[in-house]
């Protein structure tokens, strides 16, 4: 029996160098090891042996079955590394191969100009808030003293939810709710999107920017306004630029006004850009906040009173980098976006 031993770990030694690849690894593996294998057979005939061999076989084929493995395991792992190896070979990146450019984005005008605008206010003493643009009636025009037959209330100029639900016409709630939440003194300025069935032409979109502002404390007076206008102006445009302010109407304002800036060619002079007026374009509307509008957000109005003013960021940043379609601004078209 041990000739026999011996001559299956030769056989298989012999066997194993001459494999090719793991199928046929796990074929020798069984052919010599496994359940049916020859060293088994072999040992299945231990029992014919004396009480003195059994012990000495036992060894052996432990020590024959040791080294079988050991080398199926050799062998494994020299066909591990050269699939490795292969796979390494055909999966290889070539590194002397120029590699593609990376694109890198910047501010759209939009956002920058708001950050723009928000900016100035801030440094002018403004907290900057922000409000949901899905809004209540109530807060969008009820506390705004705007009345029930106003035309900006029907279904043909605002995007309704619901009876009490719409999406925000103008930033002006965010302001009620800073006066409902907050006593005064107050100074914010809120901007975001707002949405009106509005796209006649060019310059007008169904959604738009807004930034709107709102002072209340003591004595405050339409001279605060103004001065609070022309600084913003100046700071925006130019020191050289000049501001009219027109009489106007608006629920939550009394008195009212819609500002307009010179031209940005002439400066005032006049030219054929403005039509020789001097004049460029309404910029923005404004006022006192309406008594009305304080009392019914708790605030005494006989103590208390403000100004409010609110522009088109759209208008601004067409204004700025001499845009002449506000559609360009919602388009996400690269050719144009990359001028900026």
């Amino acid at each position: 029996m041990k000739d026999k031993i011996d001559q299956i770990k030769e056989k298989a030694m012999e066997e194993i160098k001459s494999l090719n690849n793991m199928e046929e690894l796990e074929q020798a593996r069984v052919k010599f090891l496994g359940k049916k294998g020859e060293l088994t057979k072999v040992l299945r005939g231990m029992g014919k042996l004396s009480k003195e061999e059994r012990p000495v076989i036992g060894q052996l084929a432990n020590e024959v079955r040791q080294d079988i493995e050991k080398e199926l395991n050799n062998t494994k792992e020299n066909f591990r590394r050269e699939i490795q190896k292969r796979k390494l070979e055909k999966e290889r990146i070539d590194i002397s191969i120029p590699g593609k450019d990376i694109v890198l984005g910047h501010r759209h005008p939009l956002v920058k100009t708001m950050e723009e605008l928000e900016n100035i206010f801030m440094n002018m003493g403004f907290s900057v808030v922000y409000g949901p643009e899905v809004e209540t009636v109530e807060n969008n025009f009820d506390e705004l003293n705007s009345p029930e037959n106003h035309p900006s209330r029907d279904l043909t100029d605002t995007f309704y939810i619901n009876k009490n639900l719409l999406l925000r016409t103008h930033t002006s709630p965010v302001q009620i709710r800073v006066m409902k939440e907050n006593k005064p003194p107050l100074r914010i300025v809120s901007a975001g999107r707002t949405f009106r069935f509005d796209d006649v032409d060019d310059t007008h979109s169904p959604m738009f920017h807004q930034l709107e502002g709102l002072v209340v404390d003591e004595n405050i007076t339409m001279a605060n306004l103004k001065e609070t206008i022309n600084t913003f102006i100046k700071v925006l445009f130019g020191e050289d630029m000049h501001t009219r302010f027109r009489p106007h109407y608006f629920p939550f304002t009394e008195p009212s006004a819609e500002v307009d800036v010179s031209c940005f060619s002439c400066k005032g002079k006049g030219c054929d850009d403005c039509n020789g007026t001097g004049w460029s374009m309404e910029l923005l509307g404004c006022g006192m906040v309406n008594p009305k509008v304080l009392q019914n957000c708790g605030i005494d109005p006989d103590k208390y009173s403000g100004f409010a003013f609110g522009l088109g960021i759209d208008r601004i940043a067409m204004v700025k980098y001499g845009i002449d379609d506000i559609r360009l601004l919602f388009e996400n078209d690269m050719r144009f976006l990359e001028q900026f």
